[in-house]
């Protein structure tokens, strides 16, 4: 097919990409080879380097692995942003199993449902949450229950047990990593082609479904979010991570397109503007993904002028049009750059971005991505390709769209046709 967005990409952005035929967690280790002495977190006043987080993650593999996680289990996430998040994900995927993320301000109703049709066997979350965790217990997989809590986040061991929960037992984070560390993590043949991640969609149409995405998809999404980032140098950028992990947006871009840049996470485990400003002002972060109202609070917080933000170089923001007023004030108060994008939980998420210092076209969703094909069908049949200025349904075709819905094959079949994603948008 035609490609006419070429013609508009930013000088030193490929049309195409070589794509690694690695699992995700070879994110993380090559980081870990080449960069061991380097920040690799940066969370509540103190730092973690590549060394130990790598260290940590093999612990808490290996702890995982004794306590009987297997390959392809499915474990949930449910955790604001913490070090404790990326240790897990890792360890999940080196031992080949599948993470489920879950919103951590999730109701009772909610978490049952997903972890029931997940068929999530393990979960990993707050010691708050636990109440919420026993209350769905009866109706849920699990066979265990892992707590940590955000000032377990810096430490290697933690010396609290917890009774079971039920026929459920119930596992210190700490205490994992403590069982994990007598012995390396298995050796387990991770396939890219295998299911990864379980991302559920927001069910804002319907039933929320658990799309699969491959370690391809996570990696291919990842290749194309760096290629795009031009002026990105590997070891010496610096992200700030406040945008939550649990969400594909924050996991991709603010979490493995850092790992892969063996950048400094600064990691927050919420969005608050003071919280913000003032990590910004201390840690000086390079790259800053988030959304229009992130942005936009910061361009009206009383007490800016106080702080330096002056070291933000790019970023990328999605979810929702930003305003243009808003974005050129940004851009004015810190020299950077805002990239406007779009994305969906099905494609890993980034299809589509402005270039950050080409020609951009703002309150437009902007080019399709490299090696991402992009078309508008017809809403009847959704089989007539139309003409530029024509309303329809984006359809989307690239290496990061997912392999289907978990369990779903009817909607699996609507969804992904002849090889096109079509988004519903």
């Amino acid at each position: 097919m035609e490609r006419p967005w070429l013609a508009f990409y930013e000088k030193g952005i490929p049309p195409h990409l070589e794509y690694p035929n690695l699992p995700v967690h070879r994110i993380l280790e090559d980081a870990v080879r080449d960069f061991p002495k380097n920040e690799a977190v940066v969370f509540r006043g103190g730092k973690i380097s590549y060394e130990v987080l790598g260290k940590w993650m093999a612990w808490f593999a290996s702890g995982l692995s004794l306590l009987g996680f297997k390959k392809g289990e499915r474990m949930a996430l449910m955790l604001p942003n913490c070090p404790q998040y990326i240790v897990a994900y890792y360890a999940i995927l080196k031992l080949g199993g599948v993470v489920v993320n879950v919103n951590p301000m999730y109701v009772e109703r909610e978490l049952t449902f997903q972890l029931k049709d997940a068929g999530a066997e393990s979960i990993l979350t707050l010691k708050e949450i636990l109440p919420r965790v026993k209350a769905v217990q009866s109706q849920a997989p699990l066979k265990r229950i892992f707590l940590t809590d955000l000032p377990d986040s810096l430490r290697e061991t933690v010396p609290e047990k917890f009774a079971a929960s039920g026929d459920c037992p119930v596992y210190a984070y700490g205490e994992v990593l403590e069982i994990g560390k007598k012995v390396p993590p298995p050796l387990v043949e991770v396939d890219p082609e295998d299911t990864a991640l379980l991302q559920y969609t927001g069910g804002t149409t319907g039933v929320s479904k658990g799309a699969m995405l491959t370690h391809r998809n996570l990696v291919s999404d990842v290749i194309q979010c760096v290629a795009w980032n031009v002026d990105a140098v590997r070891g010496e950028e610096r992200m700030l991570a406040t945008i939550p992990f649990f969400h594909v947006y924050g996991m991709t871009v603010a979490m493995n397109e850092a790992l892969y840049l063996a950048a400094a996470i600064i990691l927050l485990p919420r969005f608050n503007v003071d919280e913000v400003l003032e990590a910004i002002n201390t840690h000086r972060p390079t790259r800053f993904p988030g959304v229009p109202t992130m942005y936009i609070a910061i361009n009206n917080h009383p007490r800016l002028r106080e702080y330096n933000i002056s070291s933000i170089k790019v970023c990328s923001s999605g979810s929702a049009p930003m305003p243009v007023e808003a974005l050129k004030k940004f851009e004015e108060l810190t020299g950077g750059k805002i990239s406007e994008g779009y994305g969906l939980t099905e494609a890993s998420p980034v299809t589509h971005a402005n270039p950050f210092f080409g020609k951009r076209k703002i309150g437009s969703i902007g080019l399709p991505r490299p090696d991402t094909d992009s078309k508008i069908v017809d809403l009847e049949t959704g089989e007539k390709d139309l003409p530029p200025g024509e309303e329809g349904e984006l359809c989307i075709r690239g290496p990061q769209v997912m392999r289907g819905y978990w369990n779903r094959p009817e909607e699996t079949r609507r969804t992904l046709r002849n090889g096109w994603l079509y988004t519903g948008d």
